[in-house]
């Protein structure tokens, strides 16, 4: 391979993705031909003057692409065609160069998720806890209604109006919503993310993100064609004198956050954050939105204030989910803010898929109504905690010495950074072959590209199982640990 990128160490874009769009340019323009072989990584990231992690994750979103795939023992090689120019009538329909796909979408590891592997890598409850005989109940009680037939016809696009004046009455009784405000029913927070995106974005927008990010939001938001500008998310969440000084140069068109148990780090604002973050964005006139899927799930200490609750310049959108805290497969979550918004996002909703299922939305609404979803909700955070506490307690047993991780007080995620050298990504192969899988922190990466990070996700296990699987990642990591550094001085834990 001759074409060696050509690299903007001042640019925002990290190098990591600079080396995979010029690779990845070149392949389908048809500069690099199919079968052609690439450097190896180490070579590479030494003519770049790079570290190797940087060309290594570079690589690992080529092959993400289908455009180059690895072959262990030989190295890595172009598997994609140049992209070809549009097809004439006679030569048919030119999937491939209708199907380009966004060089910025960037999935997960691939596998982990047998039965033989314990699986720290989705964040989701364990099924084990679904309350199953209730829920038959429940079920059984709304299929025995008169109106069935009613629910099960065409509805609104707000979404099943007795669930969604149930869900307002709540906002209203904890002092969310003001009197300005409405609310959408929407397929969980992730549609509602999306829905937002469609109403709010252009080509070319800046959105104020956390970094590390939730990758399904890094996706959707990235594939609108929006510039993302990372904040970096601390022991404490966002670092608001970072984000004061994004807000005030690149006056981004909405600014996303997660307020409680940030994923991937757990992290969690504070009240003076949530003040300071407040302030800034109504200064600058920047709108929020404030994602708290995982604000349910409080194990320990106190609780704060939404972002929503304590905003009274109506800044704020709140969205909140049943998924972390009933049956993520159910899909419903909703979208809180002032009505003019939530007019748009209504009318984006009803071209995109009409109404949200409303058989799911009534079953959750008399799963609430009648006490079971509380004393289920009781049951999550007992679990939660347990969970928790055997992740943070196998941590500190297993992992190697100057490794740290978050201490959150709730949700479902721990994040950890393991000590220099090591490279959680080129670490997940040899986790898996022995018995354990996670997500490296590249995965999340914004602008600041850690290669030792990486998401423990808990909620999923028993406490046995966290801790086995801690154990079996503990030495897979140690044995990397002594061959890289003979000795090291052992680091608290970030809290």
């Amino acid at each position: 391979m001759v074409f060696q990128p050509k690299l903007d160490h001042n640019s925002e874009s990290p190098l990591y993705r600079q080396v995979f769009e010029q690779i990845a340019a070149q392949i389908r323009s048809g500069h690099l031909a199919r079968g052609e072989r690439l450097p190896a990584t180490r070579e590479l990231a030494g003519s770049l003057g790079l570290n190797r992690t940087t060309v290594s994750a570079a690589y690992e979103m080529l092959e993400t692409e289908g455009l180059i795939s690895g072959q262990v023992g030989r190295g890595s090689f172009v598997t994609a065609s140049p992209t070809a120019p549009p097809s004439s009538p006679a030569e048919g329909v030119n999937w491939n160069g209708l199907l380009e796909r966004n060089e910025n979408f960037m999935s997960g590891p691939g596998g982990g998720r047998g039965r033989e592997v314990i699986s720290f890598a989705v964040s989701r409850p364990s099924r084990d806890l679904f309350p199953l005989d209730e829920f038959r109940a429940t079920c059984a009680t709304v299929l025995a209604r008169a109106d069935l037939a009613d629910i099960l016809q065409l509805g609104s696009p707000s979404g099943y109006e007795p669930l969604r004046r149930y869900l307002l009455e709540e906002a209203r009784r904890q002092h969310v919503a003001s009197p300005g405000d409405d609310l959408l029913i929407t397929n969980g927070c992730q549609q509602a993310l999306d829905l937002l995106g469609r109403v709010l974005l252009r080509p070319g927008d800046t959105v104020a993100v956390e970094d590390p990010l939730y990758t399904g939001l890094k996706n959707l938001l990235t594939g609108m064609g929006a510039q993302l500008c990372g904040i970096p998310v601390g022991a404490e969440g966002m670092d608001p004198a970072h984000l004061e000084r994004v807000l005030e140069r690149e006056r981004p068109r909405f600014l996303v956050v997660t307020s409680n148990f940030q994923n991937p780090t757990g992290a969690s604002l504070p009240l003076p954050a949530r003040r300071a973050l407040l302030d800034a964005a109504r200064r600058f006139g920047v709108p929020v939105i404030e994602n708290d899927a995982y604000g349910e799930l409080r194990y320990s200490g106190e609780v704060l204030p939404s972002l929503k609750q304590l905003d009274e310049s109506g800044g704020t959108v709140l969205l909140r989910s049943f998924s972390k805290v009933s049956f993520p497969g159910l899909r419903v979550g909703w979208a809180l803010g002032p009505k003019p918004l939530i007019d748009r996002l209504r009318n984006a909703k009803e071209a995109a898929d009409l109404h949200s299922d409303q058989l799911s939305q009534a079953v959750l609404l008399e799963f609430a109504e009648s006490g079971r979803l509380e004393a289920h909700r009781t049951i999550m955070r007992k679990a939660g905690a347990e969970r928790l506490a055997a992740t943070l307690d196998a941590c500190a047993k297993y992992l190697p010495p100057g490794t740290r991780w978050t201490c959150p007080e709730g949700g479902m995620n721990v994040w950890v950074r393991l000590p220099e050298p090591l490279d959680a990504g080129e670490l997940l192969a040899r986790a898996q072959r022995q018995g354990v899988a996670y997500v490296p922190g590249r995965y999340f990466a914004v602008s600041r590209l850690e290669p030792g990070a990486l998401r423990l996700s808990f909620a999923g296990l028993t406490p046995d199982e966290i801790r086995t699987g801690l154990a079996i990642l503990g030495r897979t990591i140690g044995a990397e640990w002594e061959n890289a550094v003979p000795s090291y001085e052992p680091s608290p834990a970030m809290v």
